[in-house]
């Protein structure tokens, strides 16, 4: 015969319908708490999954470098400057491109210290901006020209928004370059003002990785 009196998962039958016993009650008190814990640890993996290579808060200034198409005989101008804004960080770039004498960029680039994690899968931005469209490119250990790289394009708006890029949705800039980028050959990311005659403006608070 078993002893109800020890199970905490029986029904007793009163006038009122049935009720939960004293050891049911505590049992769904402690299955309460494990879907909490479950949840949290949920909600760890999925902040697990993003890293934050940059939120400019510490001497960004150090890592990333501002240059235009001047280097190559461009006439486009600009500038970044590193601000803060109610404890968020970021850069802010403006500046005017021209496409003049076979020029069109200016960009901000900062060389990685380590390629991205295992199982990255893209790169995550925060940013906005004046409703342009702008662009991302990545060298890696095969990109050894100075106009080499791989290219995705974005659009900002006025309001802060993430943005995710996968590694698939790069484009080579020439024939003699793989037609997609490995992950574990990058080695540097750019915020770039490109291809247009246009005013540039971009302000970049986050930059990291993600994995599917």
């Amino acid at each position: 015969m078993v002893n109800r009196s020890h199970r905490p998962f029986s029904l007793a039958s009163t006038r009122g319908g049935p009720r939960l016993k004293l050891g049911s009650a505590k049992w769904l008190a402690a299955t309460l708490c494990l879907l909490a814990a479950l949840a949290h640890c949920a909600a760890m993996n999925v902040n697990a999954e993003e890293m934050v290579i940059e939120d400019f808060k510490s001497q960004p200034e150090t890592r990333w470098r501002f240059f235009t198409d001047t280097v190559m005989g461009g006439v486009s101008t600009g500038q970044v400057e590193f601000l803060d804004e109610g404890g968020d960080a970021y850069a802010h770039v403006t500046g005017s491109v021209s496409t003049a004498n076979n020029g069109g960029f200016i960009q901000i680039r900062m060389e990685l210290p380590a390629p991205p994690p295992e199982g990255a899968v893209g790169l995550r931005l925060i940013v906005r901006g004046n409703d342009q469209r702008y662009f991302v490119h990545l060298r890696t250990k095969g990109t050894v020209l100075p106009w080499q790289y791989y290219q995705a394009g974005f659009p900002v708006t006025r309001e802060w928004s993430e943005v995710r890029l996968p590694f698939t949705a790069f484009k080579a800039s020439g024939i003699f370059l793989r037609t997609r980028p490995r992950p574990e050959s990058l080695t540097s990311v750019a915020v770039v003002a490109f291809g247009r005659d246009h005013g540039a403006e971009i302000d970049v608070r986050e930059v990291g990785f993600y994995s599917g």
